[in-house]
C-alpha cells in the first residue's frame, strides 16, 4: 500500500499541471505594453482578480471574471505600477497570488563601438612605496612611517582638495622648507582617516619626498554598451576600472569617452587571453563625460550620438529573468570602426534577485570571429550581447583556459547603475486587485 501511495505522489509531481503549478512565478516584471503567457495546465476554471488599469487579462480589462486554467492565461500591461493578480477556485479557495510589477517602456540603442577611456580619479592614488636617501648610510619612507597604505586614495592636503599630482610637489617642497608636517585626508575601504606626513628631504634627489609612488588618472580601450536616447546617457565595459597596480576601483572625478580606432588583434589562445589594439582619434570631439564606476562598467552623459553604429533604432531590454540558454549575437569591432555582429550561444544562465556580475556564460560560436580573434580578447568587454531582439547584457570577462568563453552581466543591472531603470527595491504604491 505505501509503495502504491509512493507511484502515485511521484506520478503526481512529474505530471504536466503539478510542474506548471511550480514554475508558475510568485512575482512577474513587465515593462509597459509588454505581455506576457502563464501556463496552469489545470482543468479547472477559477476567478481572476487584479487591477484591469494596470494589467489586462485575456484581453479583459475588468477587475475580476472566470478563467478556463487549462488554457493560457494571457497578459497585457497598460500602465507602469504594481497590482497583485489573484487566482481563486470556486472564488473562494486561494490558488496562486502573483505580484505584477509593471514599469514604462524602456528601449536603448545597442553599442558595439570600441572607445577610448581617459578617468581621472576622484583624489590621488597611492600605487606603492620608495625609500628617501635622508643621510648616506639611512634611508626612511615617510609614506611608510604615517601608515599611509598601497591603495589609498588621498582627497585632500591641508584642507585642500587635490586630484591633480603635478601640484603636489610644489606642496611638498613648501612643507619641507619650513619643516612642517602635512594633514591628509585618505579614503581606503570607504572610510575617511586623517594622516599626518611629514616630508624628507633626498641628499641623492635634493627634493623633499614623501616616499609614495602616486598616479591620478588611467587610460584604455574598451566597447561601448549601449546609449540610452530618451535619458541620454550611456553605459560600457561592463566591469570595474582598477588601477591596474593596485587592482583596487578607481574613484571618478572626471573622465571622458572618445573614438577610438582598432588597429589589429592579438588572438586569444589557451592559458593566454588576446587583445584589440587600438588608439584614440579626434580626441577633441568627446562623445560624453564619465560619472560613475562600478562593478557593471562606467556611466556617464553622451554628448554627441557614437557613429558606426550597426543599429539606428533603440531595441527592447530584457529582465534578467527572460534571458535564456540557447542562441544570441554580439555586436563588436575587430578592426577600424565597423561593428559587426557575431554569433555566440548562452550556455548558462544564473538566477540573480540582487546586483552581480557572472550573470552568464557565454561562448563564442561564430567562426569568423573564433578566427579573428580565437575568441574573446581584452577591450571586447561590453560587447552589446542580444537575443531575440532584446539586448540582454554585455561582455565582461574571458576564460583564461578557454578564451573561447566567457562571462557576461545582465543589461538590467547596467540598467540600474546608469540610473534608468527603477529598482526593484524601491517599491511603488502597491494596487491591490
Amino acid at each position: 500500500m505505501g509503495l502504491i501511495l509512493v507511484f502515485f505522489v511521484c506520478l503526481g509531481c512529474i505530471s504536466t499541471p503539478f510542474q506548471c503549478f511550480a514554475s508558475f512565478p510568485d512575482e512577474l516584471r513587465l515593462f509597459t505594453g509588454q505581455g506576457r503567457e502563464l501556463r496552469l495546465s489545470m482543468p479547472v476554471h477559477a476567478q481572476v482578480t487584479v487591477d484591469p488599469d494596470i494589467v489586462k487579462v485575456n484581453g479583459v480589462a475588468r477587475h475580476s471574471f472566470q478563467v478556463d486554467l487549462n488554457r493560457p492565461i494571457s497578459l497585457e500591461s497598460n500602465h507602469s505600477g504594481e497590482t497583485k493578480l489573484q487566482l481563486r477556485l470556486f472564488g473562494k479557495i486561494p490558488l496562486k497570488t502573483v505580484r505584477v510589477n509593471v514599469m514604462p517602456d524602456l528601449k536603448v540603442i545597442p553599442g558595439g563601438q570600441t572607445i577610448g577611456v581617459k578617468i581621472k580619479s576622484d583624489g590621488i592614488m597611492v600605487v606603492g612605496h620608495h625609500l628617501v636617501t635622508v643621510a648616506p648610510d639611512k634611508k626612511v619612507s615617510p609614506g611608510e612611517e604615517a601608515k599611509i597604505q598601497i591603495g589609498d586614495l588621498i582627497t585632500s592636503i591641508d584642507g585642500a582638495y587635490i586630484n591633480d599630482v603635478t601640484k603636489v610637489a610644489d606642496i611638498v617642497k613648501k612643507a619641507g622648507e619650513q619643516n612642517k608636517p602635512l594633514a591628509l585626508k585618505i579614503r581606503r575601504n570607504n572610510q575617511q582617516i586623517d594622516a599626518e606626513i611629514r616630508p624628507a628631504f633626498d641628499t641623492f634627489d635634493k627634493a623633499y619626498r614623501l616616499g609614495l609612488y602616486i598616479r591620478d588618472s588611467a587610460a584604455g580601450v574598451g566597447t561601448l554598451t549601449f546609449y540610452a536616447p530618451d535619458q541620454g546617457v550611456y553605459g560600457a565595459l561592463g566591469h570595474v576600472i582598477t588601477d591596474m597596480d593596485t587592482q583596487t576601483p578607481i574613484s571618478v572625478g572626471d573622465g571622458q569617452i572618445v573614438h577610438s580606432n582598432v588597429t589589429s588583434i592579438a588572438k586569444s589562445q589557451n592559458g593566454e587571453p588576446g587583445e584589440k589594439r587600438a588608439h584614440f582619434f579626434n580626441e577633441s570631439k568627446v562623445l560624453g563625460n564619465i560619472e560613475k564606476n562600478t562593478s557593471f562598467g562606467i556611466f556617464g552623459k553622451m554628448y554627441d550620438a557614437p557613429d558606426h553604429g550597426l543599429a539606428k533604432e533603440a531595441i527592447p531590454v530584457a529582465f534578467a529573468e527572460e534571458v535564456k540558454e540557447g542562441p544570441a549575437q554580439i555586436y563588436t569591432v575587430v578592426s577600424g570602426q565597423k561593428v559587426e555582429k557575431f554569433d555566440i550561444e548562452v550556455v548558462h544562465v544564473s538566477k540573480q534577485d540582487f546586483p552581480a556580475t557572472k550573470g552568464m556564460v557565454i561562448k563564442i560560436t561564430d567562426p569568423r570571429l573564433l578566427e579573428k580573434t580565437g575568441g574573446i580578447v581584452q577591450g571586447m568587454s561590453g560587447s552589446p550581447i542580444i537575443q531575440n531582439g532584446k539586448m540582454i547584457g554585455a561582455v565582461t570577462h574571458v576564460f583564461v583556459n578557454d578564451p573561447t568563453s566567457g562571462y557576461g552581466c545582465f543589461i538590467e543591472w547596467m540598467l540600474q547603475d546608469a540610473g534608468v531603470v527603477l529598482n526593484p527595491n524601491e517599491k511603488q504604491n502597491l494596487k491591490a486587485g
